[in-house]
């Protein structure tokens, strides 16, 4: 193993702090030789994909990679903006806003994004806060709901890069922020604010759905806790919105393969839901804290296709968070209490350097430092 070639370390260096945020990625653009590097990157990984190499390996190169980028390709075009993927402008504005409300908190942080796959990797980023001597890292995976095949995954590829690195910085991690009271509280203004703009569902006999990112079901069996902890979002927002047992559903979607994955899944539900008489459904997918391709494509427009052509009458799709100055306070809060004991003051680092070059100084005077 080699080690990757970094700065030499200066005594008296100013130690730096970075809140690394991580989403999962998305392909530069719309197109399908960018969305088959995304896809060849993404379903490589152990972690999402677990078939034996030397089976899935003909598959993915063979098959998958041959006939599924152009009709990925054809459905981010249907989403692309003209700033590019809404998953990446939603992101580099959550890292924007967030830097600017811990600053407004008196906290000397550097907010820095990644993603898992695609640009920027976390290779690269990490070797920009290398460059810049940041000795402390916390890291905070965009995904509320643990899983080994997101979060885990993130972690994965940071440690395959401080394995190979001399100077590896103090480490922290947001492990899941699934039943943080902020971020449930941001869902719930979320709902709030669309019901007072369009209605609420449960008034015309209606349901609200909400939509999690789907895995396989032998992976709750084999420890995953994310099935768990993506009922427990949905019951608390249900209780912070006052909603019965009847009057919401918890589904998953994204679903990939002929195995079994984890159950209700969310177009055949929508289907069955007109089937029998339900005229409205609210629909929303509070394990995206970011707008993207399942959201944008998968759900708000092949959803109302599935509810709509089986008799539903009204589809309404409740954005994610992005943005929303309730989410960012959350994410900010969440940092701060996951620094705690990291001196990130505003003001205390340039404080500390003045005393340290003054209690040289005496040092080297040979007196005693004031």
């Amino acid at each position: 193993m080699s080690f990757l070639k970094e700065a030499p370390y200066v005594h008296g260096t100013r130690a730096r702090t970075a809140v690394l945020l991580v989403n999962l990625g998305t392909p530069e653009a719309p197109q399908p030789g960018a969305v088959r590097r995304y896809l060849k990157e993404f379903l490589s990984d152990p972690r999402v994909v677990e078939i034996p190499r030397l089976v899935w390996w003909p598959i993915l190169n063979g098959i998958i990679l041959t006939l599924r980028p152009r009709k990925s390709a054809a459905k981010y075009a249907t989403i692309w903006t003209e700033r590019g993927s809404p998953l990446m402008v939603h992101s580099r504005e959550q890292a924007t806003l967030l830097r600017g409300y811990l600053g407004e908190q008196g906290v000397e942080a550097d907010v820095v994004l990644a993603m898992r796959y695609g640009e920027p990797s976390i290779a690269s980023v990490l070797a920009e806060l290398q460059r810049q001597h940041t000795d402390r890292v916390l890291v905070v995976p965009m995904y509320p709901q643990y899983s080994g095949t997101t979060t885990a995954s993130v972690l994965d590829a940071l440690f395959d890069q401080w394995k190979r690195t001399r100077n590896v910085p103090e480490v922290r991690w947001v492990k899941h922020f699934h039943d943080d009271p902020g971020y449930i509280d941001a869902l719930k203004q979320s709902v709030l604010a669309y019901w007072k703009a369009h209605g609420r569902a449960q008034d015309a006999g209606g349901k609200l759905v909400m939509s999690f990112h789907g895995v396989p079901k032998r992976t709750l069996m084999l420890g995953d806790p994310y099935h768990c902890e993506c009922q427990k979002t949905g019951r608390l927002l249900a209780e912070a919105l006052g909603l019965g047992k009847d009057d919401y559903l918890v589904t998953f979607q994204s679903r990939f393969g002929k195995a079994e994955w984890l159950q209700p899944y969310t177009a055949p539900t929508l289907h069955e839901l007109a089937r029998n008489g339900v005229r409205r459904v609210d629909v929303m997918c509070p394990g995206f804290p970011a707008d993207c391709l399942e959201t944008l494509e998968e759900i708000a427009l092949e959803g109302k296709q599935e509810f709509m052509s089986a008799g539903g009458q009204e589809y309404r799709y409740i954005p994610c968070l992005n943005g929303s100055p309730a989410f960012i306070h959350a994410l900010a809060r969440l940092a701060q209490r996951h620094m705690q004991g990291w001196d990130v003051a505003r003001g205390r680092a340039e404080e500390r350097a003045a005393e340290a070059a003054r209690s040289r100084a005496q040092a080297l005077l040979g007196g005693a430092p004031d």
